[in-house]
């Protein structure tokens, strides 16, 4: 064997570990450190770009943008990590939003949220009982009711724009100097971090997310598991419309368009997998943060709708092409 034989292999060997620190080093990042780099990197460049950006009015109407989408993206994301979807939380948010204001309207504000609820809640349940009691694929359920919920939602307005008459201005109030619906935002993403973090349900979650058959053998039962999730994404997306409404002190059944899929980019761009058993609370705080700074610096900078939508859809795909990187390197 020649000398130049012997260096060969060696020299290939050589250039597999550097390979291999490189991921290595690429998949030991935490997504979270990642996010966090891109959300002050991009912070950094809006407050160069704008004198306006860092004022404290301008960071108030950031915090009020994402509070709502903040909101439907914590029961998201849990539904993410057990391997589901709920597509329809947007349309369920519109739907309950039409139906605080026609209850409201002669009756009291009391029993107006109360039907909202309960409405959410059945939308949820429905979604709910077709995904784990008949086994349909959670995507191909809450594709149909993200349109049958919109088209209750219009059929209830009959396609107009309702006036909130009741006084439903508490949840757009303040709290100590802070929005309300900043601190719902703030105290629902705790306790949402709480349970995955501290509970037995938060490890079920990620137990049928990770391996279902495993899950199984160990004793988690994954239907009534799932359903109560879509009950706590009803039960948010009830929550939004109300938000909503006394936003606009109105409710139209086109609220939230489009807001189902900035609730998947946001949890996505988070870390959480697609395939399900992935995710944090914290990773979706700061990807919901960053399309909220995203969308919020590209109007302050007059950037027009249509390339709004353009930087936030480029956003998703990047976080997915990062997301089946991680996975083909081996990340967890």
């Amino acid at each position: 064997m020649t000398t130049t034989e012997t260096e060969h292999p060696q020299a290939g060997a050589a250039g597999e570990t550097l390979a291999q620190r490189a991921s290595r080093l690429f998949i030991s990042v935490p997504p979270e450190a990642v996010l966090l780099a891109v959300l002050l990197a991009m912070g950094g460049w809006f407050w160069n770009s704008s004198e306006v950006f860092m004022t404290t009015i301008n960071m108030r109407n950031v915090l009020l943008s994402v509070s709502v989408l903040g909101i439907l993206a914590a029961p998201s994301t849990l539904l993410l990590i057990s391997g589901n979807f709920d597509l329809s939380i947007a349309s369920n948010a519109a739907m309950c939003g039409v139906a605080v204001a026609m209850v409201a309207d002669g009756h009291s504000t009391a029993l107006a949220i109360f039907v909202a609820v309960i409405a959410g809640l059945l939308a949820g349940a429905l979604n709910g009982l077709l995904v784990s009691g008949l086994g349909i694929a959670s995507i191909i359920v809450t594709l149909g009711t993200f349109q049958a919920y919109r088209g209750i939602a219009r059929l209830m307005a009959n396609g107009q724009t309702i006036r909130l008459r009741g006084e439903i201005d508490f949840i757009t109030d303040r709290i100590v100097g802070i929005p309300t619906q900043v601190v719902l935002f703030i105290i629902i993403t705790a306790i949402t971090m709480f349970v995955v973090r501290y509970t037995r349900f938060g490890r079920a979650v990620y137990a049928i997310g990770s391996n279902l058959v495993a899950a199984r053998l160990a004793g988690i039962r994954q239907r009534p598991t799932v359903f109560v999730l879509f009950l706590v994404s009803g039960v948010m997306a009830a929550l939004a419309g109300l938000i909503l409404a006394s936003q606009l002190d109105a409710a139209s059944p086109n609220a939230a368009t489009g807001d189902e899929l900035k609730v998947v980019a946001a949890v996505i761009l988070g870390g959480a997998s697609l395939s399900g058993g992935r995710g944090t609370i914290i990773g979706t705080l700061l990807g919901v943060l960053i399309l909220g700074v995203l969308q919020n610096g590209l109007t302050l900078l007059s950037v027009t709708s249509f390339w709004r939508d353009v930087a936030t859809g480029t956003v998703l795909i990047a976080a997915v092409g990062l997301d089946r990187v991680r996975v083909m390197l081996g990340g967890q």
